[in-house]
């Protein structure tokens, strides 16, 4: 067996996403199960290196976990000739400048999304890679969740006929901080610091509208500050000045519309925290983070409109259950590995930089679409 190793500067892994998903589920999950197999008796190695600001909470989180490898000095991490890729999940307003960096000392890039504030600084930074001649990717973990991949199988065996419509619900109820500690970082309700539910949720539609269902040719967005008021992170309190709902519809080639809300300010009365369903000619499915239900035109019932009379009948015991049929692995680590494997062996990889900025386009325009009041049209991006 040869061990191939690659290094990998880590910026951000002190937060809860880079943390969590990335670090331990992804980076030390694939070094618990000996590597990641390359075939051909090969096996890769990632070998983390942090990079953050916080000296204290590096080395605290490297003695966690056994590392010794950390610095506060993005610059002289990006100069070591022994690092191959750079991974950034700090916060959006700091990510531009570091890839920036990372791509002209010639490092590989896999990045959180957004990949930038604006639709011009994300194009810059794909079109930078691109001239630099190096390989990058954008984090889009949710298709690779076991719901969408239950639902991307349908999809490919023409379940549904001709598609109609999709419907998605995400959120959740973020507590405002004053009586309950609030699940998530104050500054993602400032706008000043690059807040917001529509820059955190619209780049992730449009990869699901885009992969599972086409490219998004128009959006009409409304948005709202729902609690204008929230308690921080030491009990202050704080105008809550970014958007904390996003109510969207989307126009998909190919004809079918999809209908998106997303909330801060909602309680969950479904059985998962997002969901989509998806009508067709022949048949529906409603797919979240891990189950996806359907329901053939052959075995439709048929409602009949009666408010005078109760229901007799659970209109969800109506639906089957798709069953997994497959071992799903963590959705981050699943397109880490994949990642990894167009790093080493050149396999093909769509997921880039180009992709980031679809996302942030349809971000924005969902915002002006809310400041102007009307549908825009979404163009297909070129560097």
């Amino acid at each position: 067996m040869t061990r191939r190793t690659v290094r990998i500067a880590m910026n951000g892994v002190t937060g809860r996403m880079g943390y969590r998903q990335h670090l331990v589920r992804s980076i030390l999950a694939i070094r618990e199960q000996g590597g990641l197999d390359l075939g051909d008796g090969d096996v890769l190695w990632p070998e983390p290196v942090f990079v953050g600001r916080r000296a204290h909470a590096l080395e605290e989180l490297a003695a966690r976990h056994g590392l010794t490898e950390w610095s506060t000095d993005l610059d002289a991490v990006l100069a070591d000739d022994t690092v191959d890729i750079y991974f950034d999940a700090q916060v959006t307003q700091a990510r531009v400048e570091a890839i920036k960096k990372a791509v002209a000392a010639g490092k590989h890039i896999y990045t959180e999304k957004p990949t930038a504030t604006d639709v011009e600084g994300a194009l810059d930074l794909a079109r930078l890679a691109q001239e630099a001649g190096i390989k990058h990717g954008v984090v889009q973990d949710k298709i690779f969740l076991p719901g969408l991949l239950k639902l991307k199988r349908l999809i490919d065996g023409g379940f549904f006929g001709e598609i109609l419509s999709v419907r998605g619900e995400f959120g959740y109820w973020v507590f405002e901080g004053d009586w309950q500690e609030a699940q998530r970082p104050s500054w993602n309700y400032r706008a000043e610091d690059g807040g917001g539910i529509v820059v955190d949720m619209f780049p992730h539609w449009e990869y699901v509208l885009h992969e599972l269902f086409g490219r998004v040719t128009s959006v009409q967005a409304h948005v709202q500050t729902h609690i204008p008021e929230r308690r921080d992170e030491r009990g202050k309190p704080y105008a809550a000045t970014a958007d904390d709902a996003a109510y969207g519809i989307f126009q998909l080639e190919g004809g079918a519309v999809a209908q998106i809300n997303s909330s801060w300010a909602v309680r969950v009365n479904r059985d998962e925290l997002v969901e989509f369903q998806v009508d067709g000619t022949h048949g529906s499915a409603v797919a979240g983070l891990r189950n996806c239900r359907v329901q053939h035109r052959s075995v439709t019932p048929k409602p009949v409109w009666n408010p005078d009379l109760p229901v007799t009948e659970s209109f969800r015991d109506q639906w089957q259950e798709v069953p997994d049929n497959a071992e799903f692995d963590n959705g981050f680590k699943a397109q880490w590995e994949l990642f990894l494997r167009h790093i080493v062996l050149d396999e093909p990889y769509a997921w880039d930089l180009m992709a980031g900025a679809r996302g942030v386009q349809l971000a924005e325009l969902g915002l002006k679409s809310h400041a102007e009041g009307r549908r825009l049209d979404v163009p297909e991006l070129s560097l």
